[in-house]
């Protein structure tokens, strides 16, 4: 399978460019859009429109995809994670309460009678 390094540089590349999808989009009260678009609207403004939103469908469907095909990359097997076995196959250490008594302790008055 593919290494899971090349899954997170894709993941990364994705979600830059989505970022830049979603800060380049015109929302009601502009945006930077608006900044950089001129004062106008044009003919070739719902196009633009219509192509980010699409692409900020297509560019987050593509990071869930990429997330669960690295997740998938990252198991052994029999579909568990290394670390999720390593922490099973190992017993937790149980603490010791049984401490000597101090030898300077005083008699209480139950133990008195």
């Amino acid at each position: 399978m593919i290494p899971f390094t090349i899954f997170l540089a894709l993941i990364v590349i994705v979600c830059f460019l989505l970022i830049l999808v979603i800060m380049v989009q015109n929302p009601k009260s502009g945006g930077l859009s608006s900044a950089f678009g001129g004062g106008g609207q044009m003919g070739g403004v719902q196009k633009t429109t219509d192509f980010l939103e699409k692409s900020t469908w297509y560019l987050g469907g593509a990071l869930i995809l990429l997330i669960l095909l690295s997740t998938l990359s990252t198991s052994n097997g029999n579909g568990g994670s290394k670390i999720v076995d390593d922490a099973v196959s190992k017993p937790a250490p149980v603490p010791t309460t049984s401490a000597p008594a101090s030898p300077t302790a005083k008699p209480t008055a139950d133990s008195a009678k």
